[in-house]
């Protein structure tokens, strides 16, 4: 049987690997400690559960409109204006199931064989597979330790090409944990303003787990970007609903009908259930996020301290997010012989660095999406390595 050559040139996300290999040892009666998935451990809030269990008995058993429920699409509006201060139309809005496709459509739409796209390299691994789908020519764009894994505005300027047509930006970062501040994405405006027909894919999925008090510096809040960004959004890791398969984004006008189209022909819509448990997890209460971030702090500055004590690790500081990116090269081991090691010998799941790029090899992700109790066993573990 003959497939599609095009098929070889997807790739996988390695942290469902590390799971299923996890899961494994763990059912043949092993103590394993997972630190390798990006899912937060925490249940989804009881009020947004309900709305779903709602949502079932009010009968929204059916399909909706491929772009998403309009109460939900007005609520995003609002939401943006509200926090940003960026005046977005519902008709902009695009709901899809999870974050992935969006990902998937802007790779589809400014792609091609003609094209390069520009991704961050450590970055979330289905951005290169996309862009290698479509046909473009991916652009790692490195993200350097001595830079706390922030965007070099100067290396970026220099892979800008003619034939570029769209940068990935992923504030803060997965797999590394970085954060860029205003002050940074001010300066990557800047430089974007002088590139107009380039168009830019802002994965801010994040958002809203950011430490230090500091506060998100969307995209959104350059009016100037708006005919020519995407934004990526969802409720999977801000509201511990990744099973639920449900993200938002936002679109100029000039691509929203074709990535509509996309969905229609893709997807046909998002669950309707997911989407009025979407609708309460905006427009309820945020009292249990707060302290799931709070709890996430914790847990970051305990890792950062912890990791940096052990003699054969360093680590930068965490900005948002649930990752440490810890550089393991003085065990005199490359990440995907440590994480082995790390899974098989001591019981603790982590995702090499190799499964986010060709830049860091001598590193691990870590996540902390998981107890405090864990995590110190883990770190325990790690130590004898």
């Amino acid at each position: 049987m003959q497939v599609s050559k095009r098929i070889f040139e997807l790739e996988t996300e390695t942290a469902f690997a590390v799971l299923a290999k996890a899961n494994k040892l763990a059912s043949e009666g092993k103590n394993i400690i997972n630190l390798g998935i990006g899912q937060p451990d925490f249940n989804t809030p009881i009020n947004i559960q309900e709305a779903a269990i709602k949502a079932i008995r009010d009968g929204h058993h059916g399909y909706t409109a491929s772009n998403g429920i309009p109460e939900l699409r007005e609520a995003i509006s609002k939401l943006v204006l509200d926090k940003y201060n960026a005046k977005i139309k519902p008709e902009n809005v695009l709901i899809t199931p999870g974050g992935k496709p969006v990902i998937f459509i802007s790779a589809l739409l400014l792609g091609g064989e003609d094209n390069e796209i520009i991704y961050p390299d450590p970055g979330f691994p289905i951005y290169r597979s996309m862009i290698k789908y479509s046909g473009a020519k991916a652009v790692p764009l490195k993200l350097s330790e001595k830079d706390n894994f922030e965007i070099d505005i100067d290396h970026l300027k220099e892979l800008i090409t003619d034939k570029t047509s769209l940068i990935i930006v992923n504030n803060p970062n997965n797999p590394t944990g970085s954060f860029m501040n205003k002050r940074k994405i001010h300066d990557l405006v800047n430089l974007l303003d002088h590139y107009p027909n380039v168009s830019i894919l802002s994965d801010e999925i994040y958002s809203n787990i950011i430490f230090n008090d500091e506060k998100m510096p969307s995209l959104l809040e350059y009016p100037n970007l708006m005919n020519r960004l995407i934004v990526l959004e969802g409720w999977s890791k801000t509201y511990c609903m990744t099973g639920w398969r449900l993200g938002w984004s936002i679109w100029p006008d000039k691509l929203i009908e074709h990535a509509n189209k996309i969905c229609v022909n893709y997807n046909s819509c998002a669950t309707s259930i997911s989407q009025y448990a979407g609708l309460e997890a905006i427009n309820g209460s945020q009292i249990e996020i707060l302290k799931i971030v709070s709890e996430f702090q914790k847990r970051k500055e305990y890792v950062y301290d912890e990791l940096n004590k052990l003699d054969k690790v360093s680590c930068f500081e965490p900005g948002g997010a649930f990752y440490a990116f810890p550089n393991i090269s003085k065990s005199g081991l490359n990440g995907s012989e440590f994480s082995k090691i790390a899974l098989e010998e001591k019981g603790v799941a982590l995702v090499p660095g190799s499964s986010f790029g060709d830049n860091a090899d001598h590193f691990v992700r870590i996540s902390f999406a998981n107890s405090l109790e864990n995590i110190k066993e883990a770190i325990k573990r790690l130590s004898a390595i």
